[in-house]
């Protein structure tokens, strides 16, 4: 049997709706570096709703941020530390 513990996070943002500070287990993660934003807007399944996936950088680690617009709920997910990227835009 496992005990899980709910791990309460969520997102600050700026008047534009981008992510600014992420707010997780007491800790306050400023938000250094905004790598890419998905506006899941036009396709969407109909259960969830449209959705906007952020993935940012704070405190050395790369976040997967993403938005419910309908629910206005934050899911905040950690990706793998400083590796190598699959994709780069130029």
């Amino acid at each position: 049997m496992f005990n899980l513990s709910p791990n309460t996070s969520s997102v600050a943002t700026d008047g534009a709706g981008r992510p600014r500070e992420i707010r997780t287990d007491g800790m306050r993660l400023p938000v250094s570096a905004l790598e890419s934003v998905r506006a899941e807007t036009a396709a969407y399944p109909l259960e969830t709703g449209p959705r906007t996936v952020f993935v940012v950088s704070a405190a050395g680690s790369r976040f997967r941020l993403v938005h419910q617009l309908r629910d206005r709920r934050w899911t905040v997910e950690r990706l793998a530390s400083r590796g190598p990227r699959l994709a780069h835009a130029a």
